[in-house]
């Protein structure tokens, strides 16, 4: 792949990811209400807890897609073909190993449902459980041999291919599920949808690392120690997922299992949005994964070096995901409430605003700094992240127990509050800086000089809460369309520096610049 298209892939593959963020949003606002409404809130919240019971079997992935990534920059700066052959087979044999894995013990839990959920659910929510859990089960264990195809695409940088595929999964899925929920279906045909469209998209990710990229698989002659090595690698990114199972699954599962499945599909719901602007801050910043490893592998730079390449890229990627997710932090905080009771999950869902609030703003600091989670890895330097996300993982889990048999969701999501603020917001913050050849201070800073743009959108949006506090949904979007022009001008004046008012300005010249010539 030519420099030119190297940079083409980076610049496609990060609008195509917004794109892709922007369609799984628009979807998702439509197809949830519909979902929720086809479903009922017994059984969406059934949907729910079973799928995050199987997804906590994620676990036994024990990381080592991330190691791929490091051993696949390391042997493509040397050139060396046959080891990326090698270390691809290698893989495939690993994630066969773990899906066989999952599999049995996914049929375990799928047989015996009430060592998981007690008497949490009904004899017939139990029936309905056991077929989804089956599905479920299938599905993940096909996963993790078919995600090596996905991540060999990913470390190749064919983010064009890579984004569509996803979006071509977000768009397809609502597409076959919604009539058979017109015509009566319920959450079976639901999952039995997702399990087809899964496999399609694995079909076509092995198709073009075959025949596309025209990759093989070496299943002998492994490097020795390799696995070794990489096992001490992915042994602290496999605390990492079991902290985010803990984190974001356990609170479903621990409330099918104390309160019910409609307390489910409360929290659900907020989960979704959580996903949502999860989705704003990690669709760019995976486009940098691969580049944030080669600077690290890059021997000619000095540690000084780079320092700046590392902070700059922290810094970069940084500032624009805060002032994306600035924008929907602050809409949600003043728009929220009534677009989750009025407009989007109804009414019997008003828990889900302050559940909501719970889950996105701590985890907020997270996401306007996750390339320095790949910046941990390409170092070597996680093993502090895993062991004190195990630590509050567990925090977490005791909270979360005692507070949800108490306050339902609400409780739940503020066990996960706590976790997440004092490992991303201080302990994490203090590592980068000391440990990860990051100056977090000048990130701090320049977020900070970044922040004076939100001020007069937040106070416009008091005034609407205070003042207005609108009733009619015309007025309510009408709102909301002024407080967005209100925000992107006040940024675009008071946030962005004129670098990056320059590049804006390039780009959209160079839109409307093949515009005219394309009329010509």
């Amino acid at each position: 792949m030519s420099s030119i298209d190297h940079k083409k892939q980076i610049r496609i593959g990060a609008v195509l990811s917004y794109v892709q963020m922007a369609v799984g949003i628009f979807v998702g606002i439509i197809y949830t209400p519909v979902m929720i409404r086809m479903l009922g809130q017994s059984e969406y919240g059934l949907y729910n807890t079973a799928a995050s019971t199987i997804s906590m079997l994620s676990i036994l992935s024990l990381g080592f897609g991330s190691g791929y990534l490091r051993y696949y920059a390391k042997y493509k700066a040397k050139g060396d073909t046959d080891a990326i052959y090698r270390l691809n087979g290698m893989f495939m044999t690993i994630f066969t190993v773990v899906g066989i894995i999952a599999l049995i013990l996914g049929l375990f839990l799928t047989f015996n449902l009430r060592l998981v959920f007690d008497k949490g659910l009904t004899n017939d929510e139990y029936e309905v459980a056991r077929v989804l859990m089956l599905l479920l089960t299938i599905n993940l264990s096909l996963s993790f041999p078919m995600s090596v195809f996905g991540t060999i695409i990913a470390a190749n940088e064919r983010f064009i291919f890579h984004k569509l595929m996803h979006m071509g999964k977000t768009v397809l899925t609502p597409l076959l599920t919604v009539p058979l929920l017109i015509a009566g279906h319920k959450s079976i045909a639901v999952v039995a949808v997702t399990v087809f469209i899964a496999i399609l998209v694995d079909m076509a990710n092995m198709y073009y690392v075959f025949f596309v990229l025209k990759d093989k698989f070496y299943f002998k002659n492994f490097e020795k120690g390799l696995f070794s090595s990489l096992f001490v690698y992915t042994s602290f990114i496999m605390i990492n997922t079991i902290v985010k199972q803990v984190n974001w699954n356990i609170d479903k599962v621990l409330l099918g299992r104390f309160k019910g499945a409609a307390v489910v599909a409360i929290y659900a719901v907020a989960s979704s949005l959580h996903v949502y602007y999860e989705n704003f801050s990690t669709s760019v910043s995976s486009v940098f994964r691969t580049r944030v490893h080669m600077i690290v592998n890059t021997t000619e730079l000095d540690s000084q070096e780079q320092r700046e390449k590392l902070t700059s890229l922290f810094i970069k990627v940084g500032r624009v995901q805060f002032m994306v997710l600035g924008l929907i932090a602050t809409g949600l905080i003043f728009f929220g409430y009534q677009f989750i009771t009025e407009i989007w999950a109804g009414k019997g869902y008003e828990d889900s605003y302050y559940v909501t609030l719970l889950l996105i703003l701590p985890a907020t600091i997270a996401l306007i700094q996750n390339v320095g989670v790949d910046i941990q890895r390409a170092l070597n330097r996680h093993k502090f992240r895993s062991i004190a996300y195990l630590i509050m993982s567990g925090v977490n889990l005791l909270l979360t127990i005692y507070l949800c048999q108490l306050y339902g969701a609400i409780g739940a999501a503020f066990g996960t509050a706590v976790s997440v603020f004092a490992v991303d917001g201080v302990m994490l913050n203090i590592y980068y800086h000391k440990h990860c050849n990051v100056d977090i201070i000048k990130f701090w800073k320049s977020i900070a000089r970044t922040s004076i743009g939100l001020v007069p959108p937040v106070i416009l949006g008091i005034v609407f809460n205070n003042i207005i506090n609108s009733k009619s949904i015309p007025l309510f979007l009408t709102e909301i369309a002024v407080y967005t022009a209100v925000y992107a001008v006040s940024i675009w004046f008071l946030s962005l520096e004129n670098g990056e008012k320059q590049f804006i300005k390039n780009k959209v010249s160079k839109v409307i610049g093949k515009r005219q010539a394309e009329k010509v």
